[in-house]
């Protein structure tokens, strides 16, 4: 595999962040553009981050004394220095889906973290091992935006991950209905504990946005490339409720399901073992070999424990038992910054790069 030169674009936030030290020694993407707000612009990576850096791991040597540029008005000199960007800006929604048009109609393929574009019809929205096969959706985007290369690829929200790979495997036996209720840590906020001394002790009870992204996105993931969009999935019915607790990293769900045809729990925590997407079969980099791992313990899986499977992309479940109301409830763990928002974009980069989008 070729090296390719990648852009982070909003490289200063928590989830910027997050990305540079994912980057600093992938086998494959060699970080060659930082950019950020006007306020950043022309510092060194370390004086735009200064006391705001984020993970203990300290800022990799090969970023000390790389200039942030402008992700707006340096556009065009980012453009001439990347093959794709990553995109984790914080921005109002509409100048984050005007910023991501914009460099995709530079012909610089955009993998984004954001939310502004994730139910634009003909932009995939990808778990990569669960609707890989939306990719297939990119050529009618590039002729909507008249480019040859450029086009823009999302993750899903960072929530999502800690449940929807534990369903998808089970969707053979008709999921009818699920209730999920997701325990979220305070870095999806891109907060720390130092920075959101309000959580501690405290259970907050509401995240603006998160139950509705919870409710629609699934449906989208599930959904099917028609007539160069993506149509959305009717069906299973998603109730959510999302509250942030105080953990650092990690977001619990505690799922309820209903199906059609009831499964036994052997056949589901078969159905777990068993499955693997194409990140797995092509061995991409950022792929954990094992998708899903199933804790057998009462007590398991525990962010501060079970976060870290597989590098933090791993998925962990546990708790799986039969319910007096549906038909199945269990407990679901993701990493939220690594499996749910940078990890999950770097491997949604590698299987665009393994697919040729990237070329």
């Amino acid at each position: 595999m070729k090296t390719y030169n990648v852009g982070v674009i909003g490289a200063t936030g928590m989830v910027g962040q997050r990305f540079m030290l994912l980057l600093a020694n992938h086998p494959w993407f060699r970080v060659s553009a930082l950019a950020a707000s006007a306020r950043s612009a022309g510092k060194t990576y370390p004086q735009a981050v200064g006391d705001k850096w984020s993970f203990e791991t300290p800022i990799p040597e090969v970023y000390k004394d790389m200039v942030v540029l402008d992700a707006e008005a340096d556009m065009d000199e980012i453009a001439k220095k990347v093959d794709f960007v990553f995109c984790a800006v914080n921005m109002d929604k509409a100048k984050i889906r005007a910023l991501e048009e914009a460099y995709a109609k530079k012909e610089i393929p955009v993998v984004s973290n954001n939310s502004a574009h994730r139910f634009t019809a003909d932009v995939p929205m990808i778990i990569p091992e669960v609707n890989a096969e939306h990719l297939q959706v990119i050529p009618a985007q590039r002729k909507r935006l008249q480019t040859k290369r450029g086009f823009i690829a999302v993750k899903s929200n960072c929530s999502l991950q800690s449940y929807v790979p534990l369903l998808h495997p089970l969707k053979g036996f008709g999921i009818k209905e699920a209730t999920v209720c997701t325990y979220q840590a305070i870095s999806g906020a891109g907060k720390t504990f130092k920075t959101m001394p309000e959580i501690l002790d405290n259970v907050i009870p509401y995240i603006g946005g998160e139950e509705e992204k919870s409710e629609k996105e699934p449906l989208k993931i599930w959904g099917q490339v028609q007539n160069g969009e993506i149509v959305s999935a009717s069906d299973p019915v998603i109730t959510a409720q999302c509250l942030r607790v105080p953990v650092s990293d990690g977001h619990t769900a505690a799922v309820f399901v209903r199906f059609e045809n009831k499964p036994t729990k052997e056949e589901i925590l078969d159905a777990w073992k068993n499955f693997q997407g194409e990140p797995q079969t092509l061995g991409l980099p950022s792929a954990p070999a094992q998708f899903l791992t199933y804790f057998e313990e009462d007590n398991r899986p525990q962010a501060k424990l079970d976060r870290m499977q597989y590098g933090g992309m791993g998925v962990t479940a546990g708790r799986l038992r039969e319910d007096s109301l549906f038909d199945y409830k269990f407990i679901g763990l993701s990493h939220n910054t690594l499996r749910g928002a940078a990890g999950g974009a770097v491997l949604l980069a590698e299987l665009l790069t393994a697919k040729g989008y990237m070329d």
